[in-house]
């Protein structure tokens, strides 16, 4: 009879990605592991490998950060509060400057792999879709935005510039550096300035 399965792929993961944080792209099965407190057997039955594991853990980023998104611009009363909140929930899981350092580190990596680099369209394109449906409620309260598939691909360059730049020159928290970076742009477009 086999054992029920105790150790949960969300626990895994979970320590996956504070260990990616924590050591970038050179992090091991083992560091993993030690983080979950199972053993490095466990983490490799269930993933297989490495390049696996990342592929899981990017799959599980892409969908938390299309619900966070979407859970920060729905719990605000004001359409443009809610765009500027989704636009925020983007990077929030990158943590400090140094574990988004380290997690950028892995997206030099990921860049190289093409399934991992799909993978990474694949994600960008649901925090594409998140902000345009944020969007879609506020577009008429931002007289001064351009047209919809324009201004959503503004918002999500500047919160993918801004994360990086805020990595490499921290000052404050990535979330206070996002919203007062979406914010000039949204004022701005609010007032009617394109």
């Amino acid at each position: 009879m086999p054992r029920p399965r105790t150790i949960t792929d969300q626990r895994l993961l979970d320590a996956a990605h504070v260990v990616i944080g924590r050591c970038g792209p050179g992090f091991t099965l083992a560091q993993v592991a030690a983080e979950a407190g199972v053993s490095v057997g466990t983490v490799a039955t269930r993933f297989g490998s490495k390049d696996q594991l990342v592929r899981a853990v990017f799959d599980h980023a892409t969908a938390e950060v299309a619900r966070t998104m979407r859970a920060m611009a729905e719990a605000e009363v004001d359409p443009v509060a809610g765009l500027r909140a989704a636009a925020v929930g983007t990077f929030l899981s990158l943590g400090s400057a140094d574990t988004a350092a380290n997690h950028l580190g892995q997206l030099g990596h990921d860049l190289i792999d093409p399934v991992l680099r799909a993978k990474l369209g694949t994600h960008f394109e649901v925090m594409r879709a998140e902000l345009a449906r944020a969007f879609d409620r506020a577009a008429t309260a931002l007289p001064g935005a351009p047209e919809p598939e324009i201004a959503v691909r503004v918002l999500l360059s500047l919160v993918n510039g801004v994360s990086i730049d805020w990595s490499v020159r921290p000052h404050g928290t990535l979330a206070d550096r996002l919203a007062a970076d979406v914010t000039a742009v949204l004022g701005a477009w609010e007032r009617g300035q394109a």
